[in-house]
């Protein structure tokens, strides 16, 4: 059984934090670059250019790609040869709170009814999962709210299908137009109950970007949606052209019988994230 201090996932979580704020992971920076390439609007073909520039920006002066950072979503797979060594939710709450203090990143968390913010921009939101092994692999979302806003979810019936489902989704990110600061990408939970179906969206949009689905039906149906969505021309920022996602990520769960939950959860074109395995 490993062992592993309170004290270290603090200080994961902390270096995440400033890091998911300030540094693009390349596969985002691929895409966007790719993206830019490909782009048919001139006009979002140069918003795609500043979008890039503020990116090595940021990178290069330790600031934060965006001023909204965020409420922080960590998901968490703890081995089951892993024992933490004290408190493991208040060693991840402690590692937002020192992140945000030490990487001057916007407290933007609040009361849900006062509206008093809480300051250090805690709580998190922490998902928890047992896995097999020996290691604590943490994976750090700070969720702004142009595009965490632009969520929804449908219970389906049964009979709607995969159809059903590409329409939805297609409807929800149009519908979003600029809000999300497109290009988006796509989280899509399809399954489950109401809360498993959103917990999917979620979490899709911690796969590497642009990886199908292991099953090849789910992976025809992302790049359904993905086309889809693209040849409605609301494009970059809402200015037009064929770059309104950069992707969509499914994910599956058995339903009930009566049921069709889809969800559907969107990233703005930074897809700020960072993972790290203990």
């Amino acid at each position: 059984m490993r062992i592993i201090s309170g004290e270290k996932v603090t200080a994961a979580v902390r270096e995440l934090a400033m890091a998911a704020a300030c540094d693009l992971e390349p596969d985002i920076l691929e895409a966007l670059v790719a993206a830019r390439d490909r782009e048919s609007s001139e006009l979002s073909r140069n918003v795609l250019e500043l979008l890039l520039s503020n990116t090595d920006i940021a990178s290069r002066e330790k600031l934060p790609v965006c001023q909204d950072t965020g409420i922080t979503v960590v998901f968490v797979e703890l081995g089951r040869e892993v024992t933490v060594a004290g408190d493991l939710l208040a060693a991840v709450e402690e590692g937002v709170r020192q992140g945000y203090k030490d990487g001057f990143l916007r407290n933007s968390v609040c009361d849900p009814l006062t509206r008093v913010n809480t300051n250090d921009n805690t709580p998190a939101v922490v998902h928890l999962e047992l896995v097999a092994g020996d290691r604590l692999t943490l994976r750090f979302l700070p969720k702004g709210c142009g595009s965490e806003n632009m969520s929804a979810l449908a219970m389906l019936p049964p009979s709607a299908g995969k159809p059903g489902i590409i329409r939805y989704v297609v409807e929800r990110v149009v519908a979003a137009g600029s809000n999300p600061c497109p290009p988006v990408t796509v989280g899509v939970g399809v399954g489950g109950t109401f809360e498993k179906a959103a917990y999917l969206a979620k979490k899709a949009l911690c796969r590497p970007l642009g990886q199908p689905h292991s099953r090849r039906d789910a992976a025809d149906l992302e790049a359904e949606i993905l086309a889809e969505i693209n040849e409605q021309g609301s494009g970059v920022h809402g200015f037009g052209g064929n770059n309104t996602a950069l992707a969509v990520h499914l994910e599956l769960f058995p339903t009930h019988i009566a049921s069709l939950p889809v969800a559907v959860n969107i990233q703005c074109h930074a897809h700020r994230h960072k993972e790290l395995t203990l």
